[in-house]
């Protein structure tokens, strides 16, 4: 299907996000280190869909370009970018990232607050491509470069 671009954590609500080559995917936790992991994240709920979010390279650049800014796939503020994989349709979904097993939950639309943080047009820039929510199934190691797999 595709390959993880990109991984990104935040330790704190609005601080800035950090690319790492790794991290450890926990179930009913979320990746570790990140604000979500930690109980720290804004709209932080002990449900499955704010275990990890995911958003398609393809999206932030077609952003960029529609709109003439720059854009960072960090200020995406999603943990994992992705190329070639078509991620709404990964709603109600299993899949694989790696050897880790993901369930698709909800899409991840931009919101007022992501817009506040990034000072762009990421409401209507992102809309419908703004990723997806997902849940983790099974803990191991998400690397940069794994492939991204749909398990049905």
């Amino acid at each position: 299907m595709g390959t993880v671009e990109a991984i990104y954590i935040s330790t704190t609500p609005a601080g800035p996000t950090s690319a790492i080559d790794a991290v450890l995917a926990i179930p009913g936790v979320g990746l570790d280190g990140d604000r979500y992991a930690l109980k720290q994240g804004t709209f932080y709920k002990p449900e499955p869909d704010y275990e990890l979010t995911l958003i398609e390279a393809e999206a932030i650049e077609a952003f960029r370009r529609e709109d003439n800014l720059e854009f960072s796939p960090g200020d995406a503020r999603r943990n994992i970018v992705t190329r070639g994989v078509a991620l709404n349709h990964l709603v109600g979904k299993e899949f694989k990232i790696g050897k880790v097993r993901i369930r698709g939950i909800r899409l991840c639309e931009p919101c007022n607050y992501l817009q506040k943080l990034t000072g762009k047009p990421v409401i209507k820039g992102l809309l419908h491509r703004g990723g997806l929510r997902a849940q983790i199934l099974t803990e191991g190691t998400i690397n940069k470069g794994d492939e991204v797999v749909s398990s049905s």
